[in-house]
This record gives C-alpha cells, sequence and structure tokens, in this order.
C-alpha cells in the first residue's frame, strides 16, 4: 500500500511550495504540486501608466533580479510599435546574460548542491588528496592543500559550534549520497568561494541599470547614459571595470563551476535514469542579433519538442489565441472561464482549500479538485517543461539555429565525458547538466555583447533611449502586446492591453507557471508532478531524491502566483512616521 509524504515547504528555492507525494516499492508512484502563496501584482496593475508596469512587475521577484522588468518593457514596446537603439539592445543582453551566469552559479552551490554533497563529511577528507583532485580538474590557483586545510578547519569550528544555521536539519549522511570526503571538501570551498564571486558579476547589472536587484529599465530603451569622457555617465574606467567582471566570471566558471559539476555529475550517473517527466519542452527563445521580434536572430532559438523528439522542432507562435492557454480547473481561482489566452486572462481570485494547518490539501488523496494557487498554461493543450534542459535541447535539435553547433558540440562533450548517452539530458541529471553547459555559452555570449557595445560607442553612436512615442498623445487608443524572453528559469511571457493610455489587463506567464502547475483539465500533469514520478526514495522521511530533482528545476514559487488578503482585499499599507 503506497504511504504519502509531505514536504512543505520545499527550502531553498524562492516562494512557497508544497509537494505531497505517494511513495510504493520504494519509488514515488504519484505526486502533487501545490504553490501555497499568492501576489495579486496583475490586479494592482490596473489602470496605471503602461509605462510605470516594469518597476512593478520586477517585484515578482528579487531572485531573477531583471527579467520581469525586460519582459514587461518589451510587451508595453511591442503594444506602442517602438523600436529601442541598438546600444538599447546590447545592453539589455549584456544584462541578460549576465544574470544568467550569476543566477546558475548561485543555483548550483548554494540551492541544489546540498542535495549531493554531504558537507559535515568533508572533515573526513584529506586537503592534500583534495588538492590533488582539483587540481586534476582545472587550474584554479587556490586549488592547494594548504587552502583545502584552512577550509576545513572552518568547517570543523562551525559542526562542532552546533550552530549549524541553514544547514540545520539536513539528511547528512543520507545513503543517496555518493561523494568521496575529498570531492565533498572540494565541492564546501567552491560553495564559500560562489559566495563572494557572485557579489562581484552583479555589479554590472549596478552600471547599467544604477542598482541590484530591480536595476532601472526604461520603455523605448535603457536609462543608461553613455559619456566615453564623462565623469557623471558610462564612462571609459566603467567600461573597464565591467571588463574586468567578465573575465572574471568567465574564469571562475570555466576554472570552478564547469569542473564542479561535471565531477558531481561522475559520481550520480543513476540520476539519468529519473527525473525525466513530460518529455515537452517549449522556448520562447531571446538574445536578439538582429532585432528583438526577428527568432531567426536569436541565439536561443524559440521552438517546441513533443514526446522527446529531437528530430522535430515545432514552430511556435504565442499570437496565435489557441496555441497558449491557461486552465484553473485545479487552482484557487473564480475565473469567468478555464482555458484563456494571456491577452484575454483573469485574476479572480477564490481559495477553497482547507484551513491551515492542514495535513492534505486532499483528504481523497486524488487532487481532482482545486489545490494551488498556480495556474495551468498548456501549449496546443500540452503540458511543457521550460527551462535550461529544453533551452539545450530546442538549440541541440534546431540545426538551422545560430547557436546550434556551439551547442551541440558542448552536450556532446558532457555527455562523452559523462559516458552517457543522448538520453541521459531527459533526467535529474541532464537537467542540472544543462544549466552548466548554458551558463559557459552565456558567459561567452557575454563577453561577445559587450565588445559589440564597446565597438558601437567608439564609433560615435551613445544612444541608448528613443522618445519617439514616449506621450501617450502618440499611441493607439486599443492595443496589445506581448513581451517575449527566457528566464533562467524558462519561457516567461507578459501580456499587456493598454486602453485610453491605461492598463486594462496585464497577465504574465512564468517558467515556474509552466513547471509547478497542477493537473489541467484532462488531467495531465505539470513538469514537476510529471518528474516526481518513478524517482526512487532510500527513506521516506528523509526524501533526498525528491529534493533533488525539484531542485533541478530551480523553483521560483513568487514568480508563479504573482500579497492580497483574500479576506478583505487589501494590500499591505505602509505608514510612515514624521
Amino acid at each position: 500500500m503506497a504511504e504519502r509524504i509531505v514536504v512543505d515547504p520545499v527550502t531553498r528555492i524562492e516562494g512557497h511550495l508544497r509537494i505531497e507525494a505517494k511513495v510504493e516499492g520504494g519509488k514515488i508512484i504519484d505526486a502533487a504540486s501545490a504553490g501555497t502563496m499568492i501576489r495579486g501584482l496583475e490586479i494592482i496593475l490596473r489602470d496605471r501608466d503602461p509605462r510605470d508596469a516594469w518597476a512593478l512587475v520586477q517585484r515578482i521577484c528579487g531572485v531573477c533580479t531583471t527579467i520581469h522588468a525586460l519582459t514587461s518593457v518589451r510587451s508595453v514596446e511591442d503594444a506602442l510599435k517602438i523600436t529601442i537603439p541598438k546600444n538599447a539592445e546590447l545592453i539589455r543582453n549584456i544584462m541578460f546574460t549576465a544574470l544568467y551566469v550569476h543566477d546558475h552559479v548561485v543555483h548550483f552551490y548554494h540551492l541544489h548542491a546540498p542535495d549531493w554533497v554531504d558537507i559535515p563529511n568533508a572533515l573526513k577528507a584529506d586537503p592534500a588528496a583534495t588538492a590533488q583532485l582539483a587540481q586534476s580538474l582545472s587550474r584554479w590557483p587556490k586549488s592547494t592543500a594548504g587552502y583545502f586545510r584552512d577550509v576545513q578547519n572552518k568547517l570543523k569550528a562551525f559542526v562542532e559550534s552546533g550552530q549549524l544555521g541553514i544547514f540545520a536539519n539536513a539528511y547528512w549522511g543520507h545513503p543517496a549520497y555518493k561523494l568521496p570526503p575529498e570531492a565533498n571538501l572540494m565541492a564546501v570551498a567552491h560553495y564559500l568561494e560562489a559566495l563572494n564571486w557572485q557579489k562581484e558579476i552583479v555589479k554590472i547589472h549596478t552600471i547599467f541599470g544604477g542598482k541590484n536587484p530591480h536595476p532601472n529599465y526604461l520603455v523605448g530603451g535603457m536609462a543608461s547614459a553613455i559619456n566615453i569622457d564623462g565623469d557623471n555617465a558610462i564612462n571609459i574606467e566603467k567600461f573597464n571595470l565591467i571588463g574586468k567582471l567578465i573575465d572574471e566570471a568567465m574564469e571562475f566558471v570555466e576554472q570552478v563551476y564547469i569542473p564542479d559539476l561535471l565531477a558531481i555529475a561522475s559520481f550520480y550517473k543513476d540520476t539519468a535514469a529519473y527525473g525525466g517527466g513530460l518529455g515537452n519542452f517549449l522556448c520562447f527563445g531571446d538574445l536578439p542579433t538582429t532585432h528583438i521580434n526577428d527568432p531567426s536572430g536569436f541565439l536561443f532559438p524559440r521552438g517546441a519538442i513533443l514526446n522527446k523528439n529531437l528530430s522535430e522542432v515545432l514552430d511556435v507562435d504565442p499570437r496565435d489565441p489557441q496555441q497558449i492557454l491557461e486552465y484553473t480547473d485545479h487552482s484557487w481561482y473564480n475565473n469567468s472561464k478555464s482555458g484563456l489566452h494571456p491577452w484575454e486572462g483573469e485574476t479572480q481570485i477564490k481559495y477553497t482549500g482547507p484551513k491551515p494547518p492542514y495535513d492534505t490539501l486532499d483528504e481523497s488523496g486524488e487532487f481532482n479538485k482545486a489545490y494551488s494557487w498556480v495556474k495551468s498554461p498548456r501549449w496546443k493543450d500540452h503540458p511543457m517543461e521550460v527551462g535550461p534542459l529544453a533551452r539545450m535541447l530546442v538549440a541541440y535539435a534546431k540545426k538551422d539555429c545560430l547557436a546550434h553547433d556551439l551547442v551541440k558540440d558542448e552536450v556532446d562533450k558532457v555527455l562523452t565525458g559523462l559516458g552517457v548517452g543522448p538520453e541521459a539530458l531527459f533526467s535529474t541529471l541532464g537537467r542540472t547538466a544543462a544549466r552548466g553547459i548554458e551558463t559557459k555559452l552565456s558567459a561567452v555570449w557575454l563577453k561577445k555583447f559587450f565588445q559589440e557595445l564597446v565597438a558601437n560607442v567608439k564609433s560615435g553612436d551613445q544612444k541608448t533611449f528613443s522618445s519617439e512615442k514616449w506621450e501617450p498623445s502618440t499611441w493607439e487608443k486599443d492595443c496589445k502586446g506581448v513581451g517575449l524572453t527566457e528566464a533562467p528559469r524558462g519561457a516567461l511571457s507578459h501580456w499587456v492591453h493598454i486602453k485610453d493610455g491605461k492598463i486594462a489587463n496585464y497577465q504574465c506567464v512564468v517558467p515556474s507557471t509552466w513547471n509547478a502547475s497542477p493537473k489541467d483539465h484532462k488531467g495531465q500533469k505539470g513538469a514537476y508532478e510529471s518528474a516526481l514520478v518513478g524517482t526512487p526514495m532510500a527513506k521516506q522521511d528523509q526524501p533526498l531524491e525528491l529534493l533533488r530533482t525539484i531542485h533541478s528545476f530551480d523553483p521560483c514559487l513568487a514568480c508563479a502566483a504573482h500579497l492580497v488578503d483574500t479576506e478583505t482585499q487589501e494590500t499591505t499599507t505602509v505608514d510612515i512616521l514624521r
């Protein structure tokens, strides 16, 4: 008879996620993914100036620190038919790829690594042997016996103090951990190094956008004044700093992150046997090299794959009202109907679940009623996985896309190095490896876009903003737009309807809405739910393997269910005492 396990909340993610799973015969046979928080940003945007939308919707998430702002300005620019200057597009691409490098490294070391690295076990390591291991993987200068001995001593003091902080209540010693002590010590050392490094790469955002998180964007371009010889603009000194930060990022990714990823993955090839889930993958594409509305010039291509069929990449047209529909049959909403295209989307809140605290969201265990704040978006009625694996698979399979050869080369090198076939991509391991491959490519593209920006500025072009359609008097009275991108976690779209100069409707369909979605009107599971089925469980009271698969998606539930009091409908107020 199946036993039920509940993980609530799932930690080391953004937002509030609850997983209820049935386990039988040492494997998960069924699972339900529930987003247990609701936010009302789509409601808050109504009747506001569309030029301000980006500043509000970027507050959806502080982890995806720029991507909602980017997508929002694109949606408004699309509605108003605004073409941005070349420098603005390059700056957006630079901020985009800088976000990828930062976000993916932080995810690997600080959110996902504890699923693979038994941290206290590092105390058993021989520092000299650890140095030998690290030196065999890369030329990273810190890889000495003395360095790893110092890290081990810090860890020992930390453990012996009993003040484990974020490492308390973890599943240390779990039989699913497979790394030798030396590999654990190496990973712990690089965990600490990544903490220091990650605060440097985000300086790129503060230079171009004024701050991080939530740097400034602008409908019509970027609020990034460039004057090579000036004192109060982005000048030669700041350009030199950006170049230095990019070189350091490339070095860290190539000498630390990628070697660690491959070394750790070599001990966990068994995770290539589960976690694949749907086998359906969706990408909107991004990183324009010609024009933002021309997907043929994207480095990340647009397309869809169904049933793991890499021989065919299907065309995606988000504007087709039949391709993307959001269902709410198993979500806590009271919309006029289920299955709406985002331009017609609704956010009518209606909670019908049990009153917290509760043991389960459905006593029957069948989850046939509403059980999540997350909606269920579908592409041509198919549940889809989005994210790094989807992007790498579409680029791998789409032979005429700009990045095909580069992506195929990197993917094949990883598969060969691990001694696994292409089928391993459809798994928890494949999803984790894809993120690393993508980080390496993003660092290369980051430098490419920066070099293009420098060359364009040197040619005499310093324009970053177009004011041609800034004034509402130049707008159409009634228009709609869509902003599309690839957030670190996957396909992201913002949909705006502008009427009489104000926002009439605004909807966000975000990566974790696709991945964390509950069942739809046909009973089709979302990506999380599907990926968990078949996952082995060595100890049901310590669901480490479940967390590995969920964390491989890098969940962001704050994005998935964009705070509203469902009884009073009042938003938070802030009183300032003078």
